[in-house]
């Protein structure tokens, strides 16, 4: 947390302001946030952006797909980059993204066939991955627009978005009712919670798929950058990428990050997993569980910048994709190619394919309940 301040203080003096002056901004919080028009959709449907600073964290979000379209962070000197990819225009999130920083659902990851049996009934999800439903089908919770509001409490500010899910929309039973909070901490913080409920029987998993290079968006490849992960398991896939129902334990594969090591050093290894996914696509089993609060699961380091990510959740898996399917044809916010290994994603999550693995943690939810859900990323340099 000290980090964060120094980070800020130091961006503030090569602006020519005083430590006393940044520390008192600090200690009272960030600026409201703010509205602008970023683009329209073909039917006329306006598309905001809202941008959001607090404890040396700059956040843009889109009202399309929740997505974050530009995260910024100082260095270890003070000097702010983006380091989450995206576009400039509202017309290649519609057309062309990878999911870049969008809220992902209603379920996260893949639902193997696009099928499940749910108390006795069998439902048929949209199939947009292959023979699979993935990330909630052709049209999922990244593809909607949201209600957004932005909010200040105490020295915290942020967004609170909302998207009524119709019971049968992409094949999933219950209109599913869900909210979702993005809050900037007086620390620099940036915390995700997630809620939903349903009038029918359903399953959810929701997410969010930022892309990260800390070194910067449009930089080059994040094979350099130092990873750990807080898991003595994975979820090793078919080809296909549906979980094969084993939790393999990391010992002695290219999946064991539980020291900290660089994300490209066994990403070539001759390894069957690697090979089906052409690269890392994978979940991984957190040693913590399911927890009340979020708890560590990762931390993620630029060695150029010295900027540092780390994760809090209180989901029990992770999955880690590292960009593999990056091929040459999108440009990003900063005119910059992206291509494989650019970016990675950390999506905290349930398992892929749970609705059909009995052994897995469950991601049912019932009309009376509320599925609630919390991921903390803190910033470092």
């Amino acid at each position: 947390m000290e980090t964060s301040r120094r980070t800020v203080i130091a961006a503030a003096a090569a602006a020519g302001l005083t430590a006393a002056t940044i520390g008192t901004a600090h200690a009272a919080g960030g600026s409201k946030p703010v509205r602008e028009l970023f683009g329209k959709l073909a039917d006329g449907t306006k598309i905001h952006r809202w941008s959001l600073a607090n404890g040396g964290t700059r956040l843009k979000v889109l009202s399309y797909g929740g997505i974050v379209q530009s995260l910024e962070i100082p260095d270890r000197h003070g000097r702010y980059r983006n380091v989450s990819l995206g576009f400039d225009n509202i017309d290649d999130y519609v057309a062309r993204t990878p999911y870049f920083g969008a809220l992902i659902g209603r379920y996260g990851n893949r639902i193997g066939k696009g099928r499940f049996t749910l108390d006795g009934t069998s439902h048929q999800l949209s199939v947009n991955d292959g023979v699979n439903s993935l990330h909630g089908g052709a049209k999922g919770f990244d593809k909607r627009v949201w209600d957004v509001e932005g909010f200040t409490s105490g020295s915290d500010v942020g967004l609170v978005l909302h998207y009524t899910s119709i019971d049968g929309e992409m094949g999933y039973p219950g209109t599913l009712r869900a909210k979702v909070t993005y809050t900037l901490t007086r620390n620099g913080d940036w915390r995700i919670d997630y809620e939903a409920t349903t009038d029918k029987a359903t399953v959810v998993n929701l997410t969010s798929h930022v892309y990260w290079n800390l070194a910067g968006e449009g930089s080059g490849s994040v094979y350099d950058h130092e990873l750990e992960i807080a898991a003595s398991r994975y979820t090793p896939v078919d080809s296909g990428l549906i979980p094969t129902g084993e939790l393999a334990k990391v010992a002695g594969t290219p999946f064991d990050f539980r020291r900290t090591k660089t994300v490209g050093r066994d990403i070539r290894v001759a390894h069957q997993q690697l090979l089906y996914g052409k690269g890392i696509d994978h979940n991984w089993v957190l040693d913590k569980g399911i927890t009340a609060r979020p708890e560590h699961v990762a931390t993620l380091r630029d060695p150029s910048s010295g900027r540092t990510l780390t994760i809090a959740s209180n989901e029990p898996g992770l999955q880690f994709y590292s960009g593999n399917f990056l091929d040459g044809t999108l440009v990003g916010t900063g005119g910059h190619i992206y291509r494989q290994g650019d970016a990675l994603c950390l999506e905290t999550q349930h398992f892929p394919d749970s609705p059909n693995q009995p052994s897995f943690p469950s991601t049912v939810l019932r009309p009376g309940q509320t599925y609630r859900t919390s991921t903390v990323h803190s910033f470092g340099a």
